[in-house]
């Protein structure tokens, strides 16, 4: 019968081996409980490496062969495996199963080697004496019931890599289905931004169209009232855009819209609201300009000699509305107002010219 103090140490290392998630956990239990519930010196714990015996771990008063493979049958540990059983050999030296060169430079003298399952052995447990030492019989089912504990916790660790493998896959291809479907998302996003921006941007001109402008406008006149400010609102209209087209074709009327276009943005800043409301006509809503008269002095002396293609010279007529405090006067008073003082311009232009 085992000492009570054995198999109670052997109860905690089942225990301890039922836990361990790696061989190298295994290795570090068994190396250091084989030596402990037997008295040995040293203690290897090999594995079978194909037609291999490898020397994973080992715990002795000196080197052994950590580390180190040899053939089957060229080993002892290879013995036990083939032969899926124990051996006690009290003299190495006197057991011809026994690769003396191998052992005389270490300390062995005696050895205890029994297989990790006896059904097709994935490895073995060795003890070894420094002095000439017959192992008992209870040692030996000690080390037996050791080897029997690790061949369930060493199919326990296939059982934790081979889950640990199948959850590192399916993170991976999760991983992979999150990542397409931001992908997604992100060429939906884009194609969604691209849709608003053709549905609020002149695709010709890339300002504002009529409901880009009307949207922007209205918020920005909202917003300048809530900080009691001022807007104006800039009504232009191309001249001789009809003749153009009639004379020269679309493209170089497009050329001139472009130039028109060009023109207003150089003129006002990025956070003015610019648009082509269509065909000939533009509206510029600026904030916080003090002096309306300035704009469009700054404006007419911008296109003197300007060409706009085709040789044809740039021309605009121009009328200016500006905002109140009133909330009652919304954006389509203030397209009212520029509208009819684009048209005065427009008229007095024409009768200069009739003039001259």
């Amino acid at each position: 019968m085992m000492a009570d103090s054995q198999a109670l140490r052997l109860v905690r290392v089942v225990q301890e081996l039922s836990m361990a998630k790696d061989v190298d956990r295994v290795a570090e239990i068994v190396r250091s409980a084989a030596r402990e519930l037997t008295g040995a010196d040293g203690a290897t714990f090999v594995l079978r490496d194909g037609q291999q015996c490898f020397y994973r771990d080992e715990d002795a008063i000196s080197p052994l062969w950590k580390g180190q493979r040899f053939p089957l049958s060229a080993c002892i540990s290879g013995w036990a495996m083939l032969n899926r059983r124990a051996t006690v050999i009290p003299d190495i030296y006197a057991d011809s199963r026994i690769p003396h060169e191998a052992y005389r430079p270490t300390f062995v003298k005696s050895l205890v080697m029994v297989p990790i399952r006896t059904l097709e052995p994935i490895g073995a447990i060795g003890t070894y004496w420094a002095e000439y030492y017959h192992a008992t019989d209870e040692q030996v089912q000690l080390l037996q019931a050791l080897a029997d504990s690790t061949s369930v916790a060493m199919e326990n660790v296939q059982i934790y890599a081979e889950l640990e493998r199948r959850v590192e896959e399916r993170t991976a291809q999760l991983a992979e289905a999150n990542r397409r479907l931001q992908e997604e998302v992100r060429e939906r996003q884009l194609a969604e931004q691209a849709v608003r921006q053709l549905s609020l941007t002149d695709e010709l001109t890339g300002l504002y169209n009529r409901r880009g402008f009307r949207l922007l406008a209205e918020r920005e006149l909202r917003a300048a009232r809530r900080r009691k400010g001022r807007c104006l609102l800039l009504y232009a209209d191309l001249d001789d855009l009809k003749p153009v087209n009639d004379r020269f074709g679309h493209d170089a009327g497009d050329r001139l819209i472009k130039a028109a276009a060009d023109l207003l943005k150089a003129q006002f800043r990025v956070t003015d609201v610019i648009a082509r409301l269509g065909g000939d006509e533009f509206v510029v809503l600026a904030s916080d300009y003090s002096d309306s008269e300035e704009v469009l002095r700054r404006l007419e002396q911008a296109l003197r000699g300007r060409e706009g293609g085709a040789g044809q010279r740039l021309s605009m007529s121009m009328g200016i509305s500006e905002s109140s405090l009133n909330p009652d006067e919304g954006l389509d008073s203030l397209l009212v107002q520029a509208d009819a003082a684009m048209y005065a311009n427009k008229c007095a232009r024409r009768a200069l010219r009739a003039v001259s």
